[in-house]
């Protein structure tokens, strides 16, 4: 039996989700670290989708604190970089862990390294049975492993719980021709092929994540998250964002 009211469920198009949210995003306006207003913001528009019955599962990147290029990039080898990028995404989930259970939202925090004081290890059968009574799961530490982005443990984690899409919360409402924060002209596409993506060289994600996306026929929607309301419409099948289908 769910622990949540899913008087809604039935008009959602999307029943199961991943979402993915930048470390980044977490920032707000600040330049480091964890904005509390952004983290407020995000955990009532996942209530929106919680409160509607969506079994929802969550992997956040750890940008806002470190990267493992970021190590690279200062002469540190690249595995032990990557190791804490990992620990930072653990730093992120913590935070909207404590956010959504502040709302009385269930959840559950599992890592794909192994810290049984502050989580659980990600198991695939316990991971679904949480969804399954209405917890939220978070999935923090990457994929365990050295030279993966967060991208790409999103993807490998909607395939194993079956999620019916991932949602790609960003900054920019979609899939663009061309940066539109660098070129006015650039033109957004509602829906796209991932073959089209392939040929027209976009970046929607890192290319191991988006491969394994669509050998596993399983759609993107890249959208705005910082648009209240957002979430609630991808879920329910509006126009919003892109589209990446097959």
């Amino acid at each position: 039996m769910s622990l949540h009211l899913d008087p809604q469920t039935h008009l959602m198009k999307y029943k199961r989700i991943l979402l993915k949210l930048s470390g980044e995003a977490l920032m707000g306006n600040k330049q480091f670290g964890i904005d509390n207003d952004r983290l407020e913001e995000y955990t009532k528009e996942i209530r929106s989708i919680y409160d509607a019955g969506v079994q929802i599962a969550i992997v956040i990147g750890g940008g806002n604190i470190f990267r493992g290029v970021q190590a690279e990039q200062g002469g540190m080898e690249r595995t032990q970089g990557d190791y804490m990028g990992m620990l930072a995404t653990m730093i992120n989930a913590m935070a909207l862990q404590a956010a959504l259970e502040k709302e009385g939202i269930y959840t559950r925090l599992q890592s794909a390294i192994e810290m049984k004081e502050i989580a659980e290890p990600f198991i695939k059968r316990r991971a679904v049975r949480h969804l399954e009574k209405g917890r939220v799961v978070i999935f923090g530490a990457g994929t365990g492993n050295p030279f993966f982005t967060t991208d790409t443990a999103a993807s490998l984690r909607a395939i194993e719980v079956e999620a019916d899409v991932i949602l790609k919360g960003t900054r920019v409402d979609g899939i663009y021709t061309a940066d539109p924060e660098k070129d006015p002209e650039a033109k957004k596409f509602e829906r796209i092929t991932f073959s089209e993506v392939y040929e027209k060289g976009l970046n929607v994600m890192d290319l191991t994540a988006f491969t394994l996306c669509n050998e596993n026929k399983l759609p993107i929607i890249v959208f705005d998250m910082n648009k209240p309301g957002n979430l609630n419409k991808v879920v329910l099948g509006e126009p919003v964002g892109t589209l990446v289908e097959f």
